[in-house]
């Protein structure tokens, strides 16, 4: 069967590295083909063909960490989950993971039951449970009233409620009850991440040990590197089992610090997120997050009483482009730290991450600025390219 769609002469970003005038073919929902132009058979008779000259060429975009966008939440009805999915595939994430933040334990299950179903649909990839099993010491954004020690059973609702569409839950795992519910996450395949934590480097090793694999948002909701006391960052970025998020939209780190962890973790055990709430596409405000009222200013989200950074208005096409042009990180590794490692954190590497034949045709078309122009969902445009 002749492929529906041939992009070419685009620089295509694959596994191996940057093809600079490559060429990807369409069928359906699944890439047949992907690597030079050159070395390509002509394409067949019938065949769509887009010439992407000029332009930048990437997988789709894997969120493992978002909370919201367009003006809504993933605490809100369908619609508003609908909504806030919508505005990130616009900005090239075609995969994302809904993430929840702290509030009353029973609606916190009874809205897993909700995205659950979104999940099964395709819409969402899972659930992060970010709260309420975290510090009150390093709450952030949290709601101190309704945080609790991470109990086993309780996780177990939480997991239960979700219905096998549990992809990470985030835990201040030197808390009671920390270690096993690490334990029973590992169990049960779900990512156990260390966030929002006060524990020592000593409890994060254990914690590490006990089957911990990922560091919500590094540096941020955490004690503060130090040469006597290292804390958690220390353990985290040193272990080859933690794959770190990284929050790059130039307000949660400084680029220094952003330097430090891509460049001691490696391009493979970086995930780049948004912890993106409602404001992210939607402009500044009042917003709430979960109970919280929070004021969105010049694309800065706080906490009206008390400051704390609120999540972010990031989209990771935006993270993309301030990776490459102001950090100065290579392309390639970038891709992958937005791209294949969140995939393969979620078990999704054989469908999605990398433009390899067989995968979902999940595309990204970038301009030479780094500006999205097209992006392609399982094979349909979400953003319809304007090419000459």
């Amino acid at each position: 069967m002749a492929p529906s769609l041939v992009l070419t002469g685009a620089r295509v970003v694959l596994p191996t590295g940057v093809v600079d005038d490559g060429r990807v073919s369409v069928e359906g929902t699944r890439i047949t083909a992907a690597g030079p132009a050159g070395a390509a058979a002509p394409a067949p008779a019938g065949a769509e063909v887009l010439d992407a000259s000029g332009h930048w060429l990437v997988p789709g975009f894997v969120d493992l960490h978002n909370h919201g966008g367009g003006g809504a939440s993933f605490a809100g009805s369908a619609e508003d989950v609908l909504t806030a999915v919508r505005t990130h595939r616009a900005h090239g994430t075609t995969t994302l993971v809904a993430s929840t933040v702290t509030d009353d334990l029973d609606l916190l299950a009874r809205r897993a039951g909700l995205l659950s179903e979104l999940a099964e649909q395709g819409e969402i990839a899972g659930i992060h449970f970010e709260g309420p099993f975290i510090s009150p010491c390093r709450k952030g954004a949290h709601s101190e009233a309704l945080l609790r020690d991470p109990d086993p059973a309780e996780v177990r609702k939480l997991l239960d409620a979700a219905r096998g569409q549990a992809r990470m839950v985030t835990l201040a795992t030197e808390l009671p009850g920390g270690l096993d519910s690490v334990r029973l996450l590992a169990e049960h395949g779900v990512i156990a991440a260390v966030g929002h934590t006060d524990a020592s480097y000593e409890q994060t090793v254990e914690a590490i040990d006990a089957g911990a694999t990922v560091a919500t948002h590094l540096f941020n909701a955490m004690p503060p590197l130090g040469h006597r006391a290292p804390g958690p960052i220390t353990a985290l970025l040193e272990d080859e089992r933690i794959t770190v998020e990284l929050i790059d939209d130039g307000v949660h780190l400084h680029p220094a610090a952003l330097q430090l962890a891509f460049h001691h973790a490696g391009a493979d055990r970086v995930a780049f997120i948004t912890d993106a709430m409602d404001a992210a596409g939607a402009g500044d405000g009042r917003y709430l997050l979960g109970p919280l009222e929070v004021e969105v200013s010049d694309g800065v989200a706080r906490l009206v009483e008390g400051g704390s950074i609120a999540g972010s208005t990031l989209t990771l096409d935006r993270a993309l482009r301030r990776a490459v042009t102001v950090d100065r990180l290579p392309v390639t590794d970038v891709v992958t730290a937005i791209s294949a490692n969140p995939a393969r954190l979620l078990g999704l590497s054989d469908r999605i991450g990398s433009l390899e034949p067989g995968k979902d045709a999940d595309l990204v078309l970038l301009d030479a600025e780094f500006a999205v122009k097209g992006v392609m969902r399982r094979g349909e445009w979400v953003v319809t390219p304007q090419l000459p």
